[in-house]
């Protein structure tokens, strides 16, 4: 791609806790939607977006009337190497191409969000407010493949401007059920297999160090999200030596207040952006405090999810769009 994609929206680059606009060194305030559903939606007869059922329609909802400036777009993995059910590679690709296009051409960026590596592989279950067994598809870390992967994207929206990366959703340590073995990056750069049942910063930071390297050496300007441990809660020893690098922890009701600065402690010495935050009717008082602490800090974020639990709009969703209760509350912070 050769910028046309980003319709001649800025490059953002960061100085000390600051995002800023790299022509004139603006601050920018990101803050905006998760729309989910390209990590896990196969594709129909007419593709991966017609499949979750994404349109420009929907895009122009969530920049002009809930007025976010930027959009997150969880992805999978294989999809993106692989293609999936007769689709290919390419076409998945476009599709992420036609959703940040609709965006920018709106003016809002868009961060890809690696959030599964497959659609296949439960890595446990947890266990919902209702004691239901849900499987867990996010991995507790990134394979080797996802160092290919991250060379790939770096190459296709090496000019793209509206174009975030968020190189793992969540790394957290393995769920008891969880099959699989974590994967862990050695000091001489090879991806190796361990039996360990952790996943902290001295299993986290080499791999973010390796990923957002891989991408530098491609991609040099550009911003970088780097999630926390524990579900990208804790940024406690998260600190990657190179530029253009945000910080992204996720925060849900299940987190006290007590524990924010696990999250947030570092707002006013690296650039943070809350990739994921969110409620059900229940957890108004949760999101109050959260969104008040947010911009009082100066902090950007995208709240989870326009499609899925916990919903920020009703189903079904078009044409209305009407949002749930804690929708109200996201809507009300973009627009304020």
């Amino acid at each position: 791609m050769r910028g046309e994609l980003s319709f001649g929206l800025p490059e953002l680059v960061t100085s000390s806790n600051r995002i800023l606009r790299a022509d004139t060194k603006e601050p920018v305030l990101l803050r905006g939607i998760n729309r989910s559903g390209l990590e896990y939606s196969p594709p129909s007869d007419s593709g991966f977006l017609a499949g979750a059922h994404f349109t420009p329609e929907e895009m122009r909802e969530i920049v002009l009337a809930w007025r976010s400036n930027v959009v997150r777009l969880p992805f999978n993995q294989e999809w993106a190497l692989r293609g999936a059910k007769g689709h290919s590679a390419e076409e998945y690709l476009t599709a992420l191409d036609q959703a940040i296009s609709w965006a920018a051409a709106l003016g809002a960026y868009t961060i890809l969000d690696l959030h599964w590596l497959d659609a296949e592989s439960v890595h446990g279950h947890t266990i919902d407010q209702s004691g239901v067994a849900r499987p867990n598809y996010v991995p507790p870390t990134p394979n080797a493949e996802s160092i290919t992967l991250w060379k790939t994207l770096a190459e296709r929206y090496r000019e793209e401007s509206s174009v975030l990366l968020d190189i793992l959703n969540e790394p957290h340590d393995p769920l008891e059920d969880d099959p699989y073995p974590i994967c862990e990056m050695a000091s001489n750069g090879e991806v190796v297999q361990s039996a360990a049942r952790f996943v902290g910063a001295d299993e986290w930071l080499p791999w973010a160090s390796r990923l957002v390297a891989e991408i530098q050496r491609i991609r040099p300007t550009g911003i970088i999200l780097v999630a926390g441990v524990d579900w990208a809660f804790d940024l406690r020893g998260i600190r990657v030596d190179a530029p253009n690098v945000v910080y992204s922890p996720h925060i849900y009701a299940n987190r006290s207040p007590v524990d924010w600065w696990k999250a947030l402690a570092a707002w006013n010495e690296v650039p943070i952006l809350v990739g994921e935050w969110g409620g059900t009717d229940r957890d108004l008082g949760f999101g109050r405090t959260l969104a008040d602490t947010m911009r009082k800090r100066g902090i950007g974020w995208t709240a989870w999810s326009w499609v899925d639990h916990p919903q920020l709009v009703l189903p079904p969703r078009a044409p209305a769009y009407e949002p749930t209760a804690f929708g109200a509350l996201v809507r009300n912070q973009l627009r304020a």
